[in-house]
């Protein structure tokens, strides 16, 4: 069966901002896979990575990479981004570079769904705005303005370093409900400084983790913002419940010098609001004139929760919202995972040869 009736050539147009150029408007979703022990990516990884590229994917945005904090990550095979794991990342920009491809990586700190105990630093606690899980437990206590400033000194470490071996452009992990998402939750950030209070208040984090990484990298190197409503035990959560409201969220972030936004959502093809068809990136693309990527079960039926299995569909809907300038560039995870070759079969018109997720992806290192 086709997986598609319109031509795919919006898909296939290059896209050009003041600060970066892609040879189409397809994105690499950062997918968090572990396969890299002790924090170092390998060979392995870089050639996970090379094979993408060779693919004609426009921009890979890597796994999340851990800052430089103890408890930035929750596993000792999650890559981290500083000490000796630069190297390993240094090689797999080469490598992506080599195949033509351009690459970001995704800084990230887990906050609060770390649990305590966890690799790689079994003592380091979990922290976040008021110590509080997403379910509203007390595990910690809340961070200090003076531990705050020096995490959002980790982060532009780390854009720094992006910069510094020859990364492309980098992305700031704010979605679904690790760190910098918790300072925006009502949920699990109470504190009642400046890092806390309303919606715009609780922004604040964030705009200084961005003017940061800004000053860190310069005027003209690509800072990309992701985040989201739904958090990771509540996929109905909305930081935002009006287009009104999003405003007053993004226009902090857009002021302190995000280029694009990466605007997560478990399915592209879902209105935001009711009364208008345009999904998250549509709006905030509305909003603050900023480019924006989509992403949310592109090519594949069915949702992602617990990552089952999926069967491929048509990229119509897709297609249509990327002809009708809804949004800038759409962000595909699992389908790429299984196939490395998914964007240039599309782009080739092999559409019948896109291949369904299988859950046996998500263990192996294709």
């Amino acid at each position: 069966m086709s997986n598609t009736n319109v031509s795919v050539k919006p898909l296939f147009e290059t896209f050009h901002s003041d600060k970066i150029q892609l040879k189409n408007r397809t994105v690499m979703a950062p997918m968090t896979r572990g396969f890299s022990p002790g924090g170092i990516p390998g060979e392995d990884v870089a050639a996970y990575y090379r094979r993408r590229a060779e693919g004609d994917v426009g921009l890979i945005i890597t796994e999340g990479v851990g800052i430089n904090h103890p408890s930035s990550v929750s596993g000792d095979s999650i890559p981290l981004f500083h000490g000796d794991a630069l190297d390993g990342w240094a090689k797999v920009v080469k490598e992506v570079h080599e195949a033509g491809g351009k690459i970001a990586p995704q800084l990230w700190h887990v906050g609060m769904t770390r649990k305590p105990g966890e690799l790689p630093n079994k003592e380091a606690a979990p922290i976040g705005p008021s110590g509080l899980t997403l379910d509203g437990v007390q595990v910690s206590e809340p961070l200090t303005v003076e531990e705050i400033e020096g995490l959002v000194q980790s982060y532009a470490q780390a854009a720094a370093d992006a910069k510094r071996i020859g990364f492309d452009a980098i992305e700031l992990h704010g979605a679904h409900g690790y760190l910098i998402d918790q300072f925006f939750y009502e949920h699990t950030n109470k504190r009642t400084d400046r890092y806390g209070g309303d919606l715009v208040g609780r922004t604040r984090f964030a705009v200084e983790v961005i003017e940061a990484c800004r000053k860190a990298v310069g005027p003209d190197f690509p800072i990309i913002f992701r985040f989201s409503q739904w958090k990771m035990n509540d996929y109905q959560a909305k930081l935002a419940a009006t287009s009104e409201e999003l405003n007053q969220f993004l226009q902090p972030l857009s002021d302190a010098g995000v280029d694009i936004f990466h605007c997560s959502t478990r399915r592209f093809w879902e209105p935001e609001f009711e009364g208008s068809e345009m999904n998250l990136a549509g709006w905030t693309k509305k909003l603050t004139g900023k480019p924006a990527i989509s992403v949310g079960s592109v090519g594949l039926d069915g949702t992602f929760t617990s990552f089952q299995a999926a069967n491929t569909t048509s990229l119509d809907g897709l297609i249509e919202k990327l002809d009708q300038d809804e949004f800038d560039l759409i962000a595909i995870g699992r389908s790429l995972l299984q196939d490395p070759e998914w964007v240039k079969k599309v782009e080739e018109g092999r559409v019948n040869d896109l291949l369904p997720f299988d859950k046996d992806a998500l263990t192996k290192l294709y």
